[in-house]
This record gives structure tokens, sequence and C-alpha cells, in this order.
């Protein structure tokens, strides 16, 4: 079959239409996600034996599922559990938010982890509360080097959104869907896609270099 490259031009609006709703559902789940793991992984890090413990079922449970799993538990199984039925753009979004919040924790705890004891004793020795010591020393320090691990959490929930494919979110893997079940443009339609999913997640990479490279990150 010869391939018309033209028609990229044409379904071009409907594509960006897609990769809009991509950058949205993204955009939302990681800062839902990012609260979620700020908490969690505190919760490990400080938390006493019952919250380690929540916060750690909570992360075993989510990193040891698919995320296209999760999604179509909250969009098909919840309403027949706890009668509660939502739209699949809230399930696309609540599911980034759950899924990239366990690895998140994670990437927390170990951030915090990494701090030299020292520091926070020599804080509490000069009488800081313990938040403060949390807040101005161990705080700063640990956000330096969770940003290159973040900064990969991000470009994978970004690529996860176009598993919600299953439950009929119009992001743009299932615009593609759509317009290719329409034409039969299998090549021009998913090489665009291609191209558009890497302009984003290089755009995020090199937006993620220049804040390590503004904060010294080696």
């Amino acid at each position: 079959m010869n391939t018309d490259w033209s028609v990229i031009v044409t379904f071009m609006p409907q594509l960006l239409k897609g990769a809009q709703m991509t950058i949205f559902i993204t955009v939302v789940g990681l800062c839902g996600g990012m609260a979620v793991g700020a908490i969690a992984g505190l919760m490990r890090a400080y938390g006493n034996w019952l919250l380690n413990y929540t916060a750690m079922v909570y992360i075993e449970v989510i990193r040891g599922t698919p995320i296209v799993v999760q999604v179509m538990f909250l969009y098909f199984a919840l309403p027949v559990l706890a009668s509660i039925r939502i739209d699949p753009l809230t399930a696309a979004m609540i599911a980034i938010v759950i899924n990239a919040g366990a690895y998140i924790a994670e990437i927390v705890r170990g951030s915090l982890q990494s701090i030299s004891r020292g520091l926070a004793e020599a804080g509490l020795a000069l009488g800081l509360p313990r938040w403060k010591v949390l807040l101005y020393i161990v705080g700063p320090l640990a956000f330096r080097r969770l940003i290159p691990p973040l900064g990969n959490q991000f470009i994978i929930s970004l690529k996860d959104t176009s598993l919600f494919i299953v439950i009929g979110v119009g992001e743009l893997t299932r615009t593609g869907q759509e317009i290719m079940a329409a034409n039969f443009r299998a090549v021009e339609i998913w090489s665009a896609i291609a191209i558009m999913y890497l302009i984003m997640t290089g755009s995020l990479t090199l937006m993620l270099r220049f804040i390590e490279r503004r904060m010294k990150i080696l």
C-alpha cells in the first residue's frame, strides 16, 4: 500500500486535541501523585510502625499491579463493589495519582534517607523542632537528589496514559486509533503519534536537564 503523508496534516487538529488531553491527564495526575507520594514517603521515612506499615502496603500493592488493571478496577469494579461510578477521564486521572504516588513515595523515602543523620542531629542539637529540621535542612538537600528519578517517573506516567485506551479516554493513542479505523492509514497515523510522544517526552527531558543544571545536580 502506498503511503500518503498528507493525511497527517488533515487530521493534525484531532491529534493535537488528543495530545492536549494526554498532557492534561499527566499534569493533573502527577500533581496529585506528588502530594500522595510525598505523604507516603514521609510516612515510610519518619512515621511510627503503623504509618510505616500502612504506606508500605499501599506502595507494594500499587507497584505490584499494572496500571491498566488499576484503571479498569476503578472504572469497572468500583461501581459493583461500592456503587461508585466515575467517568473515564476521572478514572484515568485517579489511576495516575495512585500509581505515580506509590513510585514517588519510594523516591522521596530514598532521598530523605540518603541524607546524613549527622545533619538532622545537628539541627536537633541546636534546639530546632523536627519539622524545621526536615523543612530547612534535610528537605532542600533531599529535593536536589530526588529530581533525576522524579523526572524519570514523570516520563513513565506520561507514556502510561496511552493505556487508558482500554476505557475509552480520548487521549492521543485513542484519537489515533479512531482516525486509523476510519481511513486505514496505519503507517502515517501511528508514525505521527510516535513523533508527538517523542516531542512531549523530549521537551520534558530538556526541562528537567535545565533544572538539574541550574541546581548543579551531579
